[in-house]
């Protein structure tokens, strides 16, 4: 989305909450040339939301806490 400086002047409010809602970046232009982004700040996911479409894919193979010392035996 972008928007000149006089337009943004005059909406700023209307405009911000526009763009908290959407979640969606604001070009700011001076005489049609971009000179600011303004973007919204995203709120952290958790680790459980981050990995949600992932849960119950993982195949383990061996037990994972395993130690790995027979590796590292002739560096």
């Amino acid at each position: 989305m972008m928007i000149s400086k006089s337009k943004l002047k005059a909406n700023m409010l209307e405009v911000f909450r526009e763009i908290e809602a959407s979640g969606e970046e604001l070009i700011v232009t001076h005489h049609n040339r971009p000179v600011l982004r303004i973007v919204p700040i995203r709120q952290g996911r958790s680790i459980a939301e981050a990995f949600a479409d992932l849960r119950g894919q993982a195949v383990f193979h061996e037990d994972p806490d395993t130690p790995t010392i027979d590796e590292w035996d002739g560096v």
